[in-house]
């Protein structure tokens, strides 16, 4: 009686399929999401929501329009302990909110003063967040993007990396 013994392929052979396939997945995603690509996307994505939001305070240059200054004064509340309290000067932080909502995304577009502008998002996002305490979900996401682009600064297609290139160019 002989007996024929066939041999099952090990464990790693039945998983070079997958691990070929995951290797081939890792490739590609190094090749897309290239450092400089996604220190642009992240510029362009942390700036849509406050310039949205920048946007609708406005009438004109310098225009405040009464909805904005309606919402510091009579809606938006700063949740404290304690609180929560009205905004201080209301119709001045309006005003600041506006222009901080505007300036800062069009410097995060151009790659302009980036870490400078991902500050000054960063701190509005705390004020959202002591104003929309329950906006938690989205206002983390700002935040991790704004600390990122604070961290690893704009990227190559800026115009901070132009003007650095530039300076080294003529120091040397």
């Amino acid at each position: 009686m002989t007996s024929t013994t066939t041999q099952q392929p090990s464990i790693k052979d039945r998983l070079q399929p997958i691990v070929t396939l995951v290797e081939m997945a890792q490739t590609l995603v190094r090749a897309v999401a290239q450092p400089t690509l996604v220190q642009a996307v992240m510029r362009v994505a942390l700036a849509v929501p406050f310039w949205k939001s920048g946007i609708l305070k406005w009438d004109g240059f310098l225009q405040l329009n009464d909805t904005a200054v309606t919402l510091f004064t009579d809606e938006f509340m700063l949740h404290l302990p304690g609180g929560p309290y009205p905004y201080p000067a209301p119709v001045t932080m309006a005003f600041l909110s506006g222009c901080a909502e505007i300036t800062f995304p069009i410097l995060l577009v151009l790659g302009l003063a980036t870490r400078f502008a991902a500050t000054g998002l960063l701190f509005m996002t705390l004020i959202v967040e002591l104003t929309v305490p329950d906006g938690w979900p989205i206002h983390i996401t700002w935040a991790a993007m704004a600390l990122s682009l604070m961290a690893w600064g704009p990227g190559k297609v800026s115009v901070d990396y132009l003007l650095a290139r530039i300076w080294k160019s003529s120091a040397a």
